[in-house]
């Protein structure tokens, strides 16, 4: 399965292995789970999991984002027609519409129903119960 994860999903999912995020984390690095991508999204990734108030090594990032490249589905996207209230949401949102997958975010306010097109924005309790179907 394809999805795109927010990154406070994966930030949320590194430090609380225990959580729905973290299982999602697990299923992505087993394999499980294909993270659709673009080089905003990587960029981000990068920019957040650097931040020093979490604390993740410069190698486990390193890691990661070579898994994700590696593993992951790199999508060019077209930009949305309807603007988001904040832009830097909108890569999030153009890739998951492109990749025609689900969108996991610990805020799902931040993508407007008229904004989603048929995009599924799910929390990771939802997409974990999603999963379980």
């Amino acid at each position: 399965m394809i999805v795109v994860l927010d990154a406070n999903v994966l930030v949320s999912g590194l430090l609380k292995p225990y959580s729905n995020a973290g299982a999602i984390i697990r299923l992505v690095a087993v394999g499980s789970l294909q993270v659709a991508y673009d080089a905003r999204i990587a960029s981000e990734y990068q920019e957040v999991l650097a931040r020093p108030k979490f604390g993740f090594s410069p190698r486990d990032i390193r890691h990661f984002l070579a898994q994700l490249k590696s593993e992951g589905m790199l999508v060019a996207a077209p930009p949305l027609s309807i603007p988001l209230p904040d832009s830097d949401d909108a890569p999030f949102l153009e890739v998951a519409a492109t990749a025609r997958c689900p969108l996991v975010t610990g805020n799902t306010k931040h993508y407007p129903v008229e904004a989603r097109k048929d995009v599924q924005i799910l929390t990771p309790a939802e997409f974990i119960r999603l999963l379980a179907r």
